[in-house]
């Protein structure tokens, strides 16, 4: 027998797809989050900037959201997406297809580092990328950052605020002689030479190699990576239009241009932080369950037009049985 649709599929169980699960739960919707447990966050030992939540473990904060969502009859699926056809048809790595009414897509966003030995090891506990993350925690200490993308040097005057020790490994980095005068301005020296490793000593990052046999001690380094979609291509066979750097188009609840597909959290908007996509996967659900109710207005109405006791039969059963009487005795 053919499994009814699900009103929503949600791909991605991290904050953005639970809180979007969360609300459409509460609005009686019959919803699974198929999630393949690969979370961004997941080499983090805690989840900052969070209202209520500050400090908590990201593990911690899924584990909750999932206990929730549960409660509210959402049904959580542990396997991949392999693609989504038309009709929205959500074909998965487990050999099962579900079906759904919208889709809502919470999938993330891929970091791309330097092949630097170490970054790899360190990235999440002392080679960091958000100060807004991770500033408080490192905050006066010998701080660095590396250089390459374009906007490394204001990652280095943003970086400034948490620490007055800060060092900018310019690497390849070409600096103008205006990225010169704001790190002047700032205090923060420019250290030239390629970078090969990260140092780490106890566990613990201690310093920065460069290719001339230089050391220099730094007790964390933060780091601008390239922000990269997914290579799944979920997106593009749904037709979504992307953005130049592969990201989908949205308005403001997250709708794509696709009728019914709508993207939240970082999967849509790369810089957001965990407490920015629950919101964005809150308001993506908020403006599923409007469409849905829209739908199911229209579709109701179609039924009784169709239905054999709609509002004409009514009329003619009431013409044979009442005759002239119709309208009074």
């Amino acid at each position: 027998m053919k499994e009814d649709p699900y009103d929503v599929v949600v791909v991605g169980g991290g904050a953005a797809g639970l809180s979007a699960a969360l609300v459409l739960g509460r609005a009686r919707r019959r919803v699974a989050v198929i999630d393949a447990g690969a979370p961004r966050n997941a080499a983090v030992a805690h989840m900052q900037g969070f209202l209520s939540r500050d400090g908590m473990p990201p593990a911690d904060l899924l584990a909750k959201g999932r206990a929730e969502v549960t409660g509210y009859g959402v049904e959580l699926i542990s396997d991949q997406v392999l693609g989504i056809d038309p009709e929205f048809v959500v074909r998965l790595a487990g050999a099962r297809s579900v079906t759904a009414r919208r889709i809502l897509m919470a999938t993330g966003v891929g970091d791309e580092l330097p092949d630097i030995p170490g970054v790899r090891q360190r990235w999440g506990k002392d080679l960091l990328h958000c100060p807004y993350c991770h500033g408080w925690e490192v905050r006066d200490q010998p701080l660095g950052v590396l250089g390459g993308p374009p906007d490394s040097v204001q990652h280095a005057l943003l970086v400034r605020q948490w620490s007055d020790d800060v060092i900018f490994f310019a690497g390849t980095h070409d600096l103008t002689s205006g990225d010169e005068r704001h790190l002047q301005s700032r205090g923060i020296p420019v250290v030239s030479g390629e970078v090969i490793r990260l140092v780490v000593e106890d566990d613990q990052l201690t310093g920065v190699e460069l290719a001339d046999g230089r050391v220099v001690s730094r007790a964390a380094v933060f780091i601008r990576p390239g922000n990269i979609p997914h290579s799944d291509g979920l997106l593009t066979h749904l037709g979504c239009e992307l953005n130049e750097a592969g990201f989908p188009l949205v308005d403001g609840t997250g709708l794509t241009s696709v009728p019914g597909v709508w993207a939240a959290g970082n999967v849509a908007d790369p810089r957001a932080q965990v407490i920015t996509s629950a919101g964005a996967g809150s308001a993506a659900a908020i403006a599923i369950n409007a469409d849905l109710v829209r739908e199911d207005v229209e579709l109701a109405i179609a039924s009784l037009a169709d239905s054999p006791f709609g509002a004409a039969m009514e009329a003619r059963v009431t013409d044979i049985v009442m005759g002239h009487r119709r309208h009074g005795f």
